[in-house]
């Protein structure tokens, strides 16, 4: 079934991203093309495979056969300055059609081709299993074609993958350092191509791949014949046509005796073969193919595992913003090298484990996208996995002794397209992120553990960009105030999420360090907000007093308190609700303004890139955290409903040709989307902060999830609408939303929008697991906890929960504030149905 509209092959910008956590990428394109190869340690939007490709060769008995590549036609522009190159392949024949339907992680692509005599369809998947990092890890992708006979007679059926190696890239001949090595293998139950190169394996570039199957009915061409002419393109090509099964190259190289460059050497004799071939370009392809007679009526699945290993990654940033680097020169290894030492490991264990761990991502599939919430809403939170599983994002071993043994989350801001963007794994930005901490919530854990047991001082400062992550020295800028706080709410998340009190002993003096340093350097006046040169995710300061800040300090406040009391400190826990009390009714009482909540500050104009009278998006900012951490509102709801409708009356558009700009643009022309900020009444500065008028989608979605839990749901959907008409495969890709750079972390506030609609909480230290949903009615959705995911159906009373993976305990299960008497106890693959009726007498934190 297909519930995704479907993408046709003309939407060009449409690319599923193929990988695990950490481990690169490689994306396959509307066409059915492999695109965008980044698998070593760095973004490359764009890059091509020399060579890479599926071709099918099908024969009906008796007929003549038909040999396609296994992609749609290409779409143009054809005005290459020399023709398309050789390695392209651009003149083989393809097919008429293709139709992409994404459920990240898995998608299907079905061919169309009035010409080929079998139907053939495309799923491709990385694993992906919630709560489980490693088993979401795995540096590989599964592509199984399933090709289908319904002709009257049987068809005999190849299906080839051809792969090229590209590891080493760098100073040397033609581009390369090392050359690479290609061999076939076959270890009993997995058989296929086996990559390597000529490198020492702690060399930066040294890197593996393999092509492989289980299927027993395989033919292959283990290496291509190698030279400057596409000689082993044609000779692939020929050899796949005749008859769809590959025989070995006789010989690697047909430079027979050639003259100029070749001719002599330095040996004053023609060369042999193989000095001949240690002078030619250092790529080498090879093709698996697997071989199949289908049936009248029948279809035949072809399955094939593709897996990399890059294990060695700079020990630093190398970036454009933290300038010291001293470890650089160092390695550190990506924690799936660990786990799996080289391509053909990683393709075992994926084989060998393939039944239980599609059966997983089936069913993480089926409970988000599956269920009765709208399907933006599934699409937002499902698409914008793919940031995570991005090279925005890797897990490195031990990058600094301080943070002991075992795996370390870091990421950049976001990837342009052939390199890092903003490193530091930014406390500001990945402030607004959920999407980890809800599914992977280990990988959180050990940021927190870095940002406060590295980035924090004695004074309470900590750096919003980290570099001691690999023992370096610290950035020269201090705090962001939203970073600070935000960083303090998450850990509040990490540990209700996980009730890890040793995780919280450890990391709480810091955390109550910075609460501290906050109080003390910004609150100038002592009235309870902060206020003053105010570094902020704007990349610039807020002066005097205004809500995005002050509201993050209430939440963080509250989230203190919360902690400081489980730990037994009573009097601090006082101490901190008490300036929580004082700051939210302060905030309330000088910033709002009778519709919403502004910046105060006596001249608009007397510091650059401030907003004063202006309705800035993010000024609820704060109660969004709070929202999704169980911190109650932090200002009076009719005044968070009055705000928001303010946002979504001032600041959303439902079309921006008349939009004045001079700021990066995100969306344009007729499309739709919520501006950072705007001016109903007048009071704009001269030069108001520098993102103002552009459409960032991680805001979209933060204030999506705000309005979703005040009630607002249809302003909630016309915003997630906006933003998913913008990114349709044709002018965007659905599975990359873009900011300062590609997979932008802000774009995994996208999760908040679940959880706003679901209305589900989890506080590990009460075992209390709650749903309030935004819509009347029934739901079915997706369900997360620290130790268990699942589904969740409720109808009227009645509440039934599903678990799909892990152990799920819980003592108190309220649904829509009315709680079920009996405690649940479920392993995977167990549910039970019960009634919420008895009122949830709970006082609210």
């Amino acid at each position: 079934m297909r519930r995704t509209c479907g993408i046709p092959h003309t939407a060009t910008r449409a690319a599923f991203p193929l990988g695990g956590i950490g481990t690169g990428n490689v994306s396959l394109g509307a066409r059915g093309e492999l695109r965008d190869w980044e698998l070593e340690n760095l973004p490359d939007k764009g890059r091509r495979n020399p060579n890479s490709f599926f071709a099918i060769h099908a024969r009906p008995a008796g007929q003549a056969p038909v040999t396609r590549v296994l992609e749609a036609r290409l779409n143009g522009p054809y005005d290459w300055d020399a023709g398309a190159p050789f390695d392209a392949l651009a003149g083989l024949p393809r097919l008429d059609a293709a139709t992409m339907h994404g459920e990240y992680p898995v998608v299907d692509i079905d061919f169309a081709d009035d010409t080929l005599p079998v139907e053939v369809s495309l799923r491709a998947f990385t694993p992906l299993v919630p709560l489980d990092p490693d088993a979401s890890g795995i540096p590989a992708a599964v592509l199984r074609y399933t090709v289908t006979n319904p002709g009257p007679a049987p068809v005999d059926v190849t299906v080839a993958g051809s792969i090229s190696h590209t590891a080493g890239r760098g100073e040397g001949p033609f581009g390369f350092r090392g050359t690479q090595r290609v061999r076939w293998r076959d270890d009993g139950d997995v058989r296929g191509l086996d990559f390597d190169i000529d490198l020492p394996e702690d060399d930066f570039g040294y890197g593996t791949l393999a092509l492989t199957t289980r299927d027993d009915s395989t033919t292959a061409k283990p290496q291509w014949v190698t030279g400057f002419w596409p000689d082993g393109a044609r000779l692939f090509w020929n050899d796949l046509a005749a008859d769809g099964h590959l025989d070995a190259e006789p010989r690697l190289t047909l430079e027979d005796h050639p003259r100029g460059l070749f001719a002599e050497g330095d040996t004053g004799r023609p060369m042999t073969e193989e000095e001949v071939f240690q002078t030619l370009p250092r790529i080498r392809t090879g093709s698996l193919g697997i071989v199949h007679e289908i049936t009248s009526g029948s279809s035949r699945d072809f399955e094939f595992v593709l897996s990399w290993s890059f294990p060695n990654r700079h020990r630093g940033w190398l970036g454009h913003i933290i300038t010291k680097d001293p470890h650089a020169d160092e390695v550190v290894r990506n924690h799936y090298a660990s786990l799996w030492p080289d391509a053909w490991a990683a393709a075992c264990h994926l084989h060998e484990n393939l039944p239980a761990l599609e059966q997983a991502t089936d069913a993480f599939v089926e409970a988000l996208y599956g269920g009765s919430l709208d399907p933006v809403i599934a699409q937002a939170a499902g698409a914008n996995i793919a940031a995570v599983r991005s090279t925005t994002c890797f897990v490195v071993d031990t990058p600094n002794p301080a943070l002991g043994d075992g795996p370390v989350f870091a990421a950049w801001e976001g990837s342009f397209d052939h390199g890092g963007s903003c490193e530091g794994t930014c406390t500001h930005v990945w402030s607004y992120a959920q999407t980890v901490a809800w599914l992977f919530p280990g990988l959180e854990r050990s940021a927190r553990r870095n940002e406060f047991l590295l980035e924090t001082d004695d004074a309470g400062a900590q750096k919003f960009r980290s570099n001691r992550v690999f023992d370096s020295p610290g950035w020269f800028m201090g705090p962001a105030v939203d970073g600070q706080l935000g960083t303090v709410i998450r850990l509040h998340r990490e540990w209700r999420f996980s009730g890890d009190d040793d995780f919280l002993r450890e990391l709480w003096p810091a955390a109550d360090r910075a609460l501290a340093y906050v109080v003390c350097e910004w609150d100038r006046d002592g009235d309870g907000l902060v206020d003053g040169e105010l570094h902020n995710t704007y990349d610039i300061e807020f002066h005097g007093v205004e809500p995005l800040a002050n509201g993050m300090l209430v939440a963080a406040l509250r989230a203190g308190a919360r902690m400081a009391r489980h730990l037994g400190d009573g009097e601090r826990a006082d101490e901190l609700t008490a300036q929580a009390r004082r700051a939210a009714a302060r905030m309330d009482e000088l910033l709002w303004n009778g519709q919403w909540y502004r910046q105060v500050i006596d001249d608009v104009d007397a510091h650059r890139y401030q907003y004063g009278e202006g309705v800035l998006s993010d000024q609820l900012l704060g109660q969004f955290h709070a929202r999704l951490n169980g911190l109650s509102d932090i200002v009076p709801a009719e005044r968070v409903d009055s705000a928001l409708g303010a946002i979504v009356e001032h600041n959303f558009r439902d079309e921006l040709t008349g939009h004045e700009s001079t700021q990066r643009v995100y969306a344009l022309n007729d499309e739709g989307g919520l501006l950072l900020a705007s001016w109903p009444t007048g009071g704009r500065p001269a030069i108001p902060f520098v993102y103002s008028d552009e459409v960032w989608t991680g805001i979209e979605h933060q204030v999506a999830a705000s309005l979703a839990y005040a009630g607002r749901v249809d302003d909630a959907l016309r915003i997630e609408r906006a933003r998913a008409a913008r990114y349709d495969g044709v002018v965007r890709n659905p599975w990359n939303e873009i900011e300062c750079g590609n997979h932008y972390a802000r774009s995994l506030s996208s999760w908040g929008v679940l959880l706003a609609f679901t209305g589900q909480q989890w506080d590990a230290a009460s075992r209390t697991l709650s749903f309030d949903p935004a819509a009347p009615g029934s739901m079915h959705a997706l369900f997360t906890t620290g130790t268990a995911w699942g589904r969740v159906s409720i109808e009227g009373d009645s509440v039934t929960l599903q678990a799909d993976g892990g152990t799920l305990d819980v003592d108190r299960l309220i649904v829509r504030g009315a709680a079920a008497s009996t405690p649940v106890h479920l392993a995977a693959g167990e549910h039970i149905s019960l009634t919420a009726t008895d009122p949830d007498l709970k006082e609210a934190p």
